[in-house]
Parts: C-alpha cells; structure tokens; sequence
C-alpha cells in the first residue's frame, strides 16, 4: 500500500502483544506532533508479524487508547500480517543475490560460541554457518531442520561500500545530519525464519518504503538499528527515510518502559481517572 502523498509522511508503528503504556504515549504524540510540524500525516501501523503474542483485542485496544489521547489517522491502518508473500519476496530478492545463508544453529549454541554482544546486548553470531558445504546445507533443509536465514553482513558491505543515513535533532525541522552506518557490529543478523517468513529489519524497511514514510521518529534505543535497515534499504533498493531519536519515558528505577515488565498501562492510568493532558504532562509534552 502506498499513500503516494507529496508532503512528509510519519509513522506510529506498535505491535499488538500487550497494552499501551506512557512511553507509547510519548512516542505516539511525539510523532503526531512532528507532523504537525512539518504540516504532514501521521499513520498508524500494526506490527504484527509475532503471530503467537500478537492478538486482535490488543489492536482494538491500541485504536481505543490513541483515540483516547485525540489522535487521529488516514485509515485503512496497515497490518504486517496482511503482507507476509510481499516480505517473502523481499527476502528471495536478497537470497537471489547470494547474501541470505541458512543457519541451524541453536540458542545454547550460539550462547557458548559468540565472542562478544551486539548493540543491544545479545550474543554476536560468530558466523559458524557461513562457509557450510552446499550439499549439507540442502541435506539439513530437505530433512527439516530449524533453521533461520541470516544477512551475510560482510559481503553486503562490500557489496554497498560505505553507508549513511540522515538524522535530524529535536527540532525535527532543523537540517538534517548525516551519519555513518556499522551494520558489521549486528553480525549477521537473521532476517527470515522457517516458521516466519520475515523480521522487523526486514518488513519494517519494506512497509517505510510502501506507505512513502519521508520521517522515521523513534526510542534512542533503536538508533543503532538503524545501521540494518540503511543497509537493507540499499539492498533492496528502497529509499532512506529521515530519522528522529527522542527520548525514552522511565520508570522510577531508570529503566524503560516495558510490556515485557508489565509497566502500567494507560488502560490502567485511565481507570485511575487519568486525563489525556495527565498524559502529556507526565511525559513532558
């Protein structure tokens, strides 16, 4: 789907796998009023390729918070689970340029093997798949064993050179920056799986590009995710948005906001009596 508009475009994107809560909140506004800045739209996206944790009473649960906050969106919304054979052939396309390897390496194996983490603190992949005999690689898939596709990120750098991408401050107005992109300290990040056809770097680049998103506001957190999808938007040919890194909301122990640690939600704050401007107070805005 793409909006095909000629003014800047942004996006909302959360995936339905628990409620709301006030970093949501903050994001959500955040990016409202980014686009009201620049005199744009914001979209509503549902990133729902987790099949077994997303559930449809979370994303009637999103459009009712939001709509609660006074936000509002050009409908239809885009669902990630409606675009599973788009992300496919997006993956094929970088099979067919021979930088997508099989791996059928476990947890456990991964955990003992990695030497060293990833940006967010996960073991680096050594790359012990990388060089596997074609033979066994077709004997292991043929037999049905777990496997995921990994991006052979050292040939995709040779293949791009040297990456950038564009990144504006807090005034989201201001001129961009231009920084540079290290994809090589993800590893070879996995992009597909044999029960999913997809990734978050992957659909995420995929569906920026089909909804002509032209600003891409999101959680420091996620700036150095960025070097991925920079690399796959070269790969695969599609256009770098810019990008905004706003600040985290924290609880009282400094940590973000999370469903995993079941932060209170705005169904919650509401409940309490919480207004929408309860809301914005509390983060800030």
């Amino acid at each position: 789907m793409s909006q095909k508009l000629s003014k800047p475009v942004l996006r909302f994107a959360p995936s339905p796998n628990g409620r709301l809560h006030l970093g949501h909140a903050y994001s959500a506004l955040y990016t409202w009023n980014a686009a009201r800045l620049l005199s744009g739209t914001a979209l509503l996206r549902i990133e729902d390729i987790d099949i077994e944790r997303s559930k449809p009473g979370f994303v009637t649960a999103i459009f009712e918070d939001l709509h609660w906050l006074g936000l509002s969106w050009p409908e239809p919304v885009m669902l990630q689970s409606e675009r599973m054979d788009i992300y496919a052939d997006a993956g094929n396309h970088l099979r067919g340029q021979g930088l997508l390897y099989p791996c059928f390496c476990g947890r456990a194996e991964l955990a003992s093997s990695s030497e060293g983490t990833d940006p967010d603190g996960a073991p680096l992949y050594p790359g012990t798949c990388r060089h596997m005999d074609r033979g066994e690689q077709i004997e292991r898939l043929e037999r049905g064993d777990p496997v995921q596709f990994r991006l052979d990120v050292g040939k995709a750098m040779d293949r791009v050179g040297m990456l950038t991408f564009s990144v504006v401050g807090p005034l989201i107005t201001d001129r961009p920056q231009i920084l540079h992109a290290r994809p090589e300290r993800w590893g070879d990040v996995v992009l597909q799986r044999k029960d999913m056809r997809t990734s978050y770097h992957l659909s995420v680049v995929v569906d920026d590009a089909a909804q002509d998103i032209t600003h891409v506001t999101r959680g420091r957190d996620m700036e150095a995710a960025t070097d991925i999808h920079a690399l796959l938007q070269m790969l695969l040919g599609l256009p770098s948005p810019t990008y905004n890194f706003h600040k985290l909301i924290l609880d009282d122990g400094g940590k973000k906001l999370a469903k995993t640690r079941s932060s209170e939600s705005l169904a919650d704050l509401r409940a309490k009596g919480w207004t929408p401007d309860d809301v914005r107070r509390a983060v800030g805005l």
